[in-house]
């Protein structure tokens, strides 16, 4: 039986609203240790911002991260999947569009999970080097 995204999700994401400025964004990716956020609009999925947003659309522009909003250099309309979606779905979407995360959203657009390449290489090789790097936690 084929497994669903809900099942290797990461349930509840890091997310930010709109207006959040990209320097209060960059604080909560290094707090999370992730790198990216989605961009929400009262629950709704808006964008993704990924750290080489931060660096290729923000600052190699000269844009001034106290001043500017996510919303201005986010991706938006990001793909998404679905919680009941084939993995096998998800990995072909990925694979296709060469991306590392998709956020998970419901039928309505409620941001419910995201979904990374580490947790598609845990499900599918749980043995492997790259299962047991993606695993592991930051080193102190």
């Amino acid at each position: 039986m084929t497994r669903r995204v809900h099942e290797v999700m990461t349930g509840n994401p890091v997310a930010v609203e709109r207006p959040t400025s990209l320097a209060e964004a960059a604080r909560v990716m290094r707090d999370a240790d992730i790198g990216d956020v989605l961009v929400v609009d009262r629950g709704r999925l808006r964008g993704i911002l990924t750290d080489r947003d931060l660096v290729v659309r923000a600052m190699a522009d000269g844009r001034d991260p106290a001043g500017t909003t996510v919303d201005a250099v986010c991706t938006t309309d990001p793909l998404t999947v679905r919680p009941d979606d084939g993995v096998d779905e998800a990995i072909a979407l990925m694979r296709r569009k060469a991306l590392r995360r998709l956020p998970v959203v419901t039928g309505d657009g409620e941001l419910v999970g995201l979904v990374s390449l580490g947790d598609l290489v845990v499900e599918q090789d749980p043995g492997s080097a790259l299962a047991a790097i993606a695993a592991a936690g930051p080193e102190d």
